[in-house]
């Protein structure tokens, strides 16, 4: 009778360290098991983010796209991603910051759609100036380099845009010479393409980190 509670009471440890083990196993899974749930709450949270933020996006540029249609259809500016693509032969002659007068009437029929459009949202208009990849000192004394051309063209049409009625508060000019090409320059098609005048709906918010952005006053 001894000897058996001596073997069961030496067996005991071995089903202690075992029922241990076991509880171990399974709060590791258990923790495991929240870390992967808690993953894919996060990873369907994220889901659910970009899934509205290009609910969001699609809708600007449909409203952008309502608000433009007359212009857009005659062929006489581009819409891509949100920006205005105005061809710079439409406004400017090569290597000039005055404006023609077919590129103010242009711009005048833009006046009433962008600001009816800016007007229910929290957004404002950057007028962009693009250059070629040419230099600009061999074609104009006038200007410094690329920079200082598109700069004077944004500027030109940001103050053309307030005297056809847009607030002033509502825009603002950014530069940004010959970067940001639309095509390869190999050819003179190629940089007549990329010297061009954008405007884009930013938020109001964006305009104090856009680069070399000389903000555009009334004349």
């Amino acid at each position: 009778m001894l000897e058996h509670d001596a073997d069961v009471d030496s067996s005991a440890p071995t089903w202690i360290s075992f029922a241990d083990l076991m509880t171990g196993l399974l709060g590791a899974f258990v923790l495991l098991l929240v870390g992967v749930m808690a993953a894919q709450l996060d990873m369907a949270s994220q889901l659910e983010d970009e899934v509205q933020k290009r609910q969001v996006e699609e809708q600007k540029r449909l409203s952008l796209e309502q608000a433009l249609a007359i212009p857009l259809a005659s062929g006489r500016i581009t819409l891509n991603n949100g920006r205005i693509g105005i061809s710079g032969k439409l406004l400017f002659e090569l290597n000039s910051d005055k404006l023609e007068p077919q590129g103010r009437q242009l711009l005048k029929s833009l006046v009433l759609p962008l600001r009816s459009y800016l007007q229910t949202r929290d957004e404002m208009l950057m007028v962009s100036g693009f250059t070629d990849d040419q230099s600009i000192k061999s074609r104009n004394r006038q200007f410094e380099d690329n920079w200082e051309l598109s700069a004077q063209r944004a500027l030109t049409v940001t103050r053309t845009l307030i005297e056809e009625g847009m607030p002033s508060s509502m825009l603002f000019a950014a530069a940004f010479g010959q970067e940001q090409p639309l095509v390869t320059n190999t050819s003179e098609k190629a940089r007549a393409q990329n010297r061009r005048v954008e405007i884009a709906p930013v938020p109001k918010t964006s305009n104090a980190t856009a680069p070399r952005t000389p903000k555009a006053t009334p004349p």
